[in-house]
């Protein structure tokens, strides 16, 4: 059974009802304007955040490209300054080898003479072969001061660097590889072989 009071009246209901639905749409309201303005702000700062981010990487690219542009600067400058210091040191290298014929030529010359004709009944002869020494000994000074050095290497081990082997041959009471004649002398310019020295190489028996 269904009892029903309209002890209230009508009126008040209404204003009731009406202050009820009131509050609700105020409290609607106010709830929608809170977050609109944080949804205005959030807005403008997730930009200048994806802005920084997007800064600092080109930032980053930028200062990588900056940094290999110096390394290979460098490179190339000291690449240049090798190059230069190489044209310095060997730049002679053709005249010297010019002039390393001229040496071959005081050295057999010298060597052509026989001891037993240097006596002082001859000494025409004995006048010229001093000259030739003198003159082969201040050619291998000014050898020696612009880097040019004399290799003799009998003795010493065989280095295809060097060293250019004429023949091999088993030599009794020499050490195998060793080199056991010299037919032309070699020289070096600076450390590096300018003409290999032409020798002989003791084999094994």
């Amino acid at each position: 059974m269904l009892y029903v009071c309209f002890s209230t009246s009508p009126r008040l209901l209404c204003i009731a009802t009406q202050q009820k639905s009131t509050g609700q749409n105020l409290e609607d309201d106010q709830s929608q304007s809170q977050n609109e303005p944080k949804a205005e702000l959030n807005s403008p700062e997730k930009i200048l955040i994806e802005e920084k981010a997007k800064l600092e990487e080109q930032l980053k690219e930028i200062t990588d490209k900056y940094k290999r542009a110096l390394a290979d600067t460098e490179n190339l400058r000291q690449r240049s300054q090798k190059l230069v210091e190489e044209a310095k040191l060997y730049g002679i290298q053709s005249f010297c080898k010019d002039l390393l014929e001229v040496a071959d030529i005081l050295e057999k010359a010298t060597e052509s003479v026989p001891k037993e004709a240097l006596k002082e009944e001859n000494p025409h002869l004995k006048n010229l072969y001093d000259g030739l020494v003198m003159t082969e000994v201040q050619i291998q000074k000014v050898f020696k001061k612009h880097g040019l050095l004399k290799l003799n290497p009998v003795g010493a081990k065989f280095d295809p660097y060097e060293h250019e082997a004429l023949f091999h041959a088993p030599m009794e009471g020499k050490e195998p590889g060793s080199i056991a004649l010299v037919s032309k002398v070699g020289y070096k310019l600076h450390g590096r072989t300018l003409r290999p020295a032409l020798v002989g190489v003791v084999k094994e028996a």
